[in-house]
């Protein structure tokens, strides 16, 4: 067969990422070759990917999160066109993986067109490599002003002939309102695709929400397929910072007598915040994410995640107060990490004729080295080692490199060939290694360490957790919710068959 399904939503963080990875898990396990798309995605948070000519390549996260999910390796082809914003106006377009132009709302109409067929060649090279093809849209199909010469939600649809969901975060209120106008938004070609609707993040009886479910399908001839309920424990591999609270998962209890405090600053253009999520996974470490002066006076450990934009972010942590209140930690003696971007906020000076295009500008001069932007991005898998003998893998996505270093600068980790990577100075720890805290025994081994310079010796590390069975976990939870909770032989029917052509039409509907 060659089926396929388009997940929309009638907002961003509606839920459609966890919905595509909970039904490609679920066709997974009925035997389905299944593989994700997202034609265009928005997102800071990527994946490094290798190419077919073994290049390095970014797609966004929750489509790497999405291909686990489906049992298959990532592919550039899941995420062909990933928009990376650098401020409120512009955009890096990676196209199948590499970083090829600037789109602004002045250029975006003359790149649309080359975007479109990238997306569109792409899908349907899956489409004839797999059974089925499971896209996930972008923000809201009812985003009519942006409708002309869409290629990720409707317009993907209408392309593909692709049968089409929405599902609604009922959380944020106001569920059946949105969901009915998204429907009603759209022209009739449009309305004929969507056959019905998912609610997320239930609590509750559902009994009381039983007559809003009857009463929508009488006003729009379409079902609900299921509703799928609030569950703590989906938080992994977020596509965006904005999905997390303040803080990250459900913390469980120390295995010793001491908990360890870890505060993230949410940088305004902060990028693969992913990365502090396999501290919080740890029994006994409280992960927040802060912009609060006062909470980096209380943790234990600062970390200065990665950005898009690291010296517009560096001004923003002097204007906000953050960057005093990062260099007093730092000067206490207290464990202080910065990762990607991040590390390069510590340097002594940083060199951008390139992202921000300011020059030189002065560091946090927490570590004497020195950044220099290249037009050329890295962007790769790393593999190597920690303390002489632990490894530790990740990846690379950065145009700044460490152009100099004060001689015997300790570094933190190692490549395979043994060139040092990073650095560390007393309690200071910085590197360009992304995903590196997945690797079990070096987050141990540095958490153990932060416990020391902090000054809590009754924490203890669990020697059990292994990050890698926590994603799988979440994985088959999401496969789990599909099973039980949507009507999966009515959607294995619209996957193979499409939408019933008896679709009434939803008036008004936008003008074709």
């Amino acid at each position: 067969m060659s089926g396929g399904l388009l997940v929309a939503g009638t907002t961003s963080d509606a839920g459609k990422s966890v919905l595509t990875a909970g039904i490609c898990r679920w066709l997974r396990r009925r035997g389905v070759r299944v593989a994700p798309f997202k034609a265009q995605n928005m997102s800071n948070n990527s994946a490094v990917v290798v190419g077919p000519d073994g290049r390095g390549g970014e797609i966004g996260r929750a489509q790497a999160m999405q291909a686990a999910a489906c049992g298959v390796a990532p592919d550039l082809r899941f995420n062909p066109v990933l928009l990376k914003p650098g401020s409120d106006h512009a955009s890096q377009v990676v196209l199948l993986g590499e970083a090829v132009d600037t789109v602004t709302a002045g250029n975006y109409r003359r790149l649309r067109p080359r975007l479109a067929e990238t997306a569109y060649g792409a899908l349907a090279e899956l489409r004839a490599a797999y059974d089925v093809v499971i896209c996930e849209g972008a923000g809201s199909p009812a985003e009519i002003n942006l409708r002309a010469g869409d290629y990720v939600n409707m317009g993907l649809a209408r392309h593909a002939g692709l049968p089409t969901i929405v599902v609604g975060d009922i959380d944020r209120g106001g569920v059946f309102a949105s969901m009915f106008g998204t429907v009603a938004l759209l022209d009739p070609a449009d309305q004929a695709l969507v056959a019905g609707f998912v609610i997320n993040k239930f609590r509750g009886d559902l009994g009381l929400l039983q007559p809003g479910l009857d009463m929508l399908h009488q006003l729009t001839g379409r079902p609900t397929y299921g509703v799928l309920p609030w569950e703590l424990d989906l938080w992994l591999d977020a596509e965006d910072s904005l999905a997390y609270g303040r803080v990250l998962g459900r913390p469980a209890a120390p295995r010793g007598t001491d908990w360890l405090d870890v505060a993230v600053v949410r940088l305004p253009r902060i990028s693969n915040a992913t990365d502090v999520e396999a501290l919080a996974t740890e029994p006994g470490v409280r992960v927040r994410l802060t912009i609060e002066p006062a909470e980096l006076a209380a943790a234990d450990l600062v970390v200065l995640p990665g950005s898009k934009s690291t010296v517009a972010d560096l001004a923003w942590l002097r204007e906000t107060g953050l960057a005093e209140a990062v260099t007093a930690h730092a000067a206490a003696g207290r464990p202080l990490l910065g990762i990607c971007g991040g590390f390069q906020m510590l340097a002594r000076s940083i060199h951008d004729p390139v992202e921000s295009g300011r020059g030189s500008v002065p560091g946090l001069g927490l570590l004497p080295i020195e950044i220099t932007f290249d037009p050329r991005k890295t962007v790769r898998r790393a593999t190597g080692t920690a303390a002489g003998d632990v490894p530790v893998d990740g990846y690379e996505i950065h145009h700044g490199y460490v152009s100099a270093a004060d001689p015997g600068l300790p570094s933190l980790l190692r490549y395979a060939d043994g060139t040092g990577e990073g650095a560390r100075l007393g309690a200071v720890h910085g590197t360009h290694w992304h995903g590196a805290f997945e690797s079990d025994e070096f987050r141990r081994r540095f958490l153990t360490e932060v416990a020391r310079l902090a000054g809590r010796a009754g924490f203890k590390v669990a020697p059990d957790t292994a990050f890698a069975a926590a994603r799988e976990r979440t994985l088959d939870l999401l496969g789990d919710l599909v099973e039980e909770h949507l009507d999966t032989d009515a959607l294995w029917r619209l996957i193979e068959s499409g939408p019933s052509p008896a679709l009434p039409f939803i008036p008004p509907g936008a003008p074709q």
